[in-house]
């Protein structure tokens, strides 16, 4: 490998195994004005030593949601701006219906099911954004615009397809379940090999190409992947939403509670959210859990160590757990009456039926 250093200077590096871990980049889709407005990404975002009057938000997912609430709270005017019909539209309909809810009564605007189709001006000056909603084109000014649209992955330019590296339709690095590439000795990690765009998995990544180099048996299949959205109050997630259990046609029973039925969270005075688990419909076994409240990451802690220990719902339920804490509302959740989701099929179609 060929490297070229500071000063210009090149240098070669040769080892027997090569590890590639560039990450990915914001997506900056071909929407005529866009680039040469040269738009905030995530990396800007954070380097700005200005609260900027107006924030135009190009995206409605993580980095969206996240930037939009961060921003407001410092001063900023936000308007969001998202293609889908619901913010974070992978999520199951109540958690959307939850941040909307939380980021509109925050005073952020929200323009849902909206295409831009061009941008003039200049980010960090003034930004003029032109929106087509329902058929109805709109005019939107801010001062400054935040790309928040997807990732691509950094594979250009690294001299991959001298080396029999294939990558997959959408440029990322094709790998296998111990995360081997196609050509012998070059390895990925991270979101260049196509993994869940988050830290710890990328963490858990370098432990599985470890244990492989090192004469261990380690792979990324059935892996549990948990997730927080650091909105205020967080989303969590582990297992299976109802949308995928529905899709997949796994019949669940599903609990839900408030997070005013948790009472740590009446004595913070954060009882906004729920928390629901979908547990398999004939057995206890947990298979998903989401949790949309103060502490949700770390609530979300208690339910990921009893689904890998194998615990069934009820071993939560009759625990006793410490009052007052957060972790302590899985015993009223746990508790309530369930509803039950059976998937049956239809001349092909899955339907959902209550």
């Amino acid at each position: 490998m060929e490297v070229t250093l500071a000063d210009g200077t090149t240098r070669q590096l040769r080892g027997a195994n090569v590890i590639v871990s560039t990450g990915t980049r914001a997506a900056l889709e071909t929407i005529p004005g866009l680039a040469e407005a040269q738009p905030l990404t995530h990396i800007e975002a954070l380097e700005l030593d200005e609260i900027p009057e107006h924030l135009l938000v190009v995206g409605g997912g993580y980095v969206g949601v996240e930037m939009s609430q961060a921003m407001r709270r410092f001063g900023s005017k936000v308007t969001m701006i998202d293609r889908n019909g619901r913010l974070m539209s992978k999520e199951d309909p109540d958690v959307c219906e939850a941040l909307r809810s939380l980021l509109a009564d925050e005073g952020i605007d929200i323009l849902l099911n909206a295409r831009i189709k061009r941008v003039s001006g200049k980010s960090g000056d003034s930004v003029s954004v032109i929106v087509e909603q329902n058929g109805i084109e709109k005019v939107l000014k801010g001062s400054h615009v935040l790309v928040a649209a997807g990732r691509n992955p950094n594979t250009g330019g690294l001299g991959l397809e001298l080396t029999g590296v294939e990558l997959t339709d959408r440029r990322y690095i094709k790998v296998n379940e111990r995360l081997q590439t196609t050509a012998p000795g070059v390895w990925a990690i991270g979101e260049v090999a196509g993994s869940p765009q988050f830290t710890h998995i990328s963490v858990d990544d370098f432990r599985v190409v470890h244990a492989n180099l090192t004469g261990g048996s380690r792979v990324t299949t059935g892996r549990q992947v948990p997730y927080c959205l650091f909105t205020d109050p967080e989303l969590a997630r582990i297992g299976l939403s109802e949308t995928e259990a529905e899709a997949q046609g796994i019949a669940y029973r599903l609990f839900k509670v408030p997070m005013e039925t948790t009472l740590r969270a009446r004595t913070l005075s954060e009882t906004r959210g729920f928390v629901k688990a979908l547990v398999e419909a004939d057995s206890d076994r947990i298979l998903g859990f989401t949790a949309f409240g103060v502490g949700a990451g770390e609530i979300l802690a208690a339910i990921q160590i009893a689904m890998i220990a194998g615990l069934p719902c009820t071993a939560l339920r009759d625990a006793v757990l410490t009052h007052p804490t957060l972790v302590e509302g899985l015993i009223p959740l746990f508790s309530s009456a369930a509803s039950a989701h059976n998937v049956v099929e239809t001349r092909g179609a899955q339907i959902s039926v209550a």
